[in-house]
């Protein structure tokens, strides 16, 4: 009768009698004295110190150029154009001119950047359809409504891929030449375009649907259509290379992932080092790049960018971390030094402690 009076009575919310319950397991409390706090803080304040600047010094062995090339040479005409909305969607073509002063040396990356374009709103971020960027048959024609509203066009046919992420890829495409100096013969910078997604997102979130083999990709989309601002169906995003097209292309993956920051930088492509003279980088001299211009930014006060950059172990020219490293070491070294100071005046002498 106790114990059923206990499991019904006042002390049925009692814990068990047991070590865990009533906390009686071993415990150690690090106690925190001037002996131990000080010299951690200023070994951290020293370790701090020393990577952060052997990143900079990493960061600093990279070699990265970029150019502004929204209004520049005869990319101001295409600007200007694409100002008048009844000439969105035509395309645009334009060079721009440069110069390396110093050679790239090693592998070099081809890079667009995107100023003032915030991919990281949440509207924005939810408005697409990953099981039908997966491939699954059942969403290419029925796309999820966080696709809205860019599910259908104006005719109900549904649009793959659908969502404001993917309406708006980036879609301006880039032409490098090398001219080492006037009266030279111009060479085509050639660039390797496959291999620049994640291998996660490439091989796993990104599937075409399933087809047999006597159809085309062409057949397996047909009843869909295109984002209204593109210009071509999605399994003609790369006319030259029938196994980079439909929901597995290189570029709309990367552009698929979006950035954190507004102004970013997604990768177009990297430098082959298989001919001359482009086997040990970039050689210094005049280059140019033939642009084809479709991509408009003045409705978003944005800019574009191309930009050539080396890496290293630590990837590229991003002084963000080596910084952040650096100040640390700043702060933590300069409240050691102040807790120092109070030791020294007021708990050296353990008098002084109790006045």
């Amino acid at each position: 009768m106790g114990k059923e009076a206990a499991k019904t009575g006042p002390l049925a919310h009692r814990p068990d009698n047991s070590a865990f319950m009533q906390q009686r397991l071993p415990a150690w409390s690090p106690m925190l004295t001037t002996s131990t706090v000080l010299p951690f803080m200023y070994c951290m304040a020293v370790l701090c110190l020393v990577v952060g600047v052997s990143l900079l010094i990493t960061v600093q062995g990279t070699q990265e150029m970029k150019l502004d090339y929204t209004e520049a040479g005869t990319c101001n005409n295409c600007f200007q154009s694409l100002k008048n909305v009844s000439n969105a969607g035509k395309s645009c073509s334009c060079r721009v001119v440069f110069t390396l002063e110093h050679e790239f040396k090693g592998d070099v990356f081809f890079y667009y950047g995107l100023q003032n374009f915030h991919q990281n709103l949440r509207k924005y971020m939810d408005s697409r359809d990953d099981a039908q960027m997966v491939g699954r048959k059942q969403n290419l024609k029925n796309p999820s409504s966080y696709c809205e509203p860019y599910i259908r066009d104006e005719k109900d046919v549904p649009i793959a891929p659908c969502g404001a992420v993917a309406n708006s890829m980036f879609n301006d495409s880039f032409a490098l030449q090398y001219q080492g100096q006037p009266g030279d013969p111009i060479n085509t910078v050639p660039l390797y375009r496959k291999g620049i997604a994640w291998y996660t997102d490439e091989n796993v979130k990104f599937r075409n649907p399933p087809k047999n083999k006597s159809q085309t990709l062409a057949q397996v989309f047909e009843g869909t259509t295109s984002p209204p601002y593109w210009q071509k169906p999605v399994y003609l995003l790369d006319p030259l290379d029938a196994t980079n097209n439909g929901f597995i292309n290189e570029d709309l993956i990367v552009w698929m992932r979006e950035a954190a920051f507004p102004n970013f930088k997604k990768l177009y492509g990297v430098l082959v080092r298989t001919q001359e003279p482009f086997t040990n980088g970039l050689p210094a001299g005049n280059y140019s790049i033939d642009i084809v211009y479709n991509f408009p930014v003045q409705y978003f006060k944005g800019r574009k960018q191309v930009v050539l950059s080396t890496v290293t172990w630590f990837g590229g020219q991003n002084r963000f971390l080596p910084i952040a490293y650096l100040v640390t070491s700043g702060l933590v070294f300069i409240i050691a030094i102040f807790l120092t100071v109070i030791w020294w005046k007021f708990g050296k002498d353990a008098k002084n402690m109790n006045e």
